[in-house]
């Protein structure tokens, strides 16, 4: 299929039916960068449904690649974190190779954008202890010294409705409590943090990385785009 994206087009799986962060991320995109979603439904954030949903991944990118898609982003963290950086580089190769089409995960969207700013601590917050776990484990696995993950405990279908005053002053108490932190994670699609990025980059002055904007960075960068944008924090202003 001929698209009209003339900068290219992305294919993007989600795990949930949740809107906002799909509708974010086209609202960041460069113009002529085209988006096709397609949202999984996972519900209940169980060990077992993050499992069972990755044949999901692999068959919904078979249905973007064949539409002739030029990227194919796999949202979502728990179902790619359990496979370790390994077992997912090494999964994510496979499809590529059967595909013929570049993939990568909101795991290693994250790495490459704490890459990007030479980060070695890292602090985070999430809203799932099974999350907050896994993220540890992976972000150790990938080289970075965790100092800290906090999660702000909601059942898995609330995660939306955190407000991002709640989230900051999470951040800022793990942020006090390490001080030698070099950046901030905001691990998680559900919560709508813009609003709140430029502010604590500001406040605890490291940079931090929110899902949307380090998805938007990533998919600029594979396109050999380069278009900042201001009032999103350092990783779309500087686009290192």
């Amino acid at each position: 299929m001929t698209f009209s994206s003339w900068r290219g087009t992305v294919g993007l799986i989600k795990p949930t039916m949740r809107p906002g962060s799909m509708e974010e991320t086209v609202r960041l995109l460069p113009d002529g960068v085209g988006m096709i979603p397609i949202h999984q439904n996972v519900r209940a954030g169980t060990e077992d449904e993050f499992e069972a949903a990755i044949q999901g991944y692999h068959d919904n990118a078979l249905i973007l690649a064949e539409a002739g898609v030029d990227l194919i982003h796999h949202s979502g963290t728990p179902p790619f974190m359990m496979k370790g950086v390994k077992g997912e580089a090494a999964l994510i190769k496979k499809w590529e190779r059967e595909m013929g089409v570049p993939h990568f995960t909101a795991n290693q969207n994250i790495v490459h954008a704490l890459t990007a700013f030479g980060v070695k601590r890292m602090i985070g917050v999430s809203y799932s202890r099974l999350q907050n776990d896994l993220t540890i484990d992976y972000m150790t696995q990938a080289g970075f010294h965790v100092l800290a993950m906090e999660p702000l405990e909601v059942p898995f279908e609330k995660a939306g409705e955190i407000s991002p005053h709640a989230v900051y002053g999470l951040v800022r108490d793990t942020f006090l409590k390490n001080p030698k932190a070099e950046a901030i994670y905001l691990q998680g699609n559900a919560w709508r943090l813009l609003s709140i990025v430029e502010m604590m980059e500001a406040d605890f002055g490291i940079p931090v990385i929110e899902t949307c904007c380090a998805l938007t960075w990533e998919i600029q960068k594979r396109f050999h785009i380069n278009e900042p944008r201001d009032g999103c924090g350092r990783l779309l202003r500087e686009m290192p």
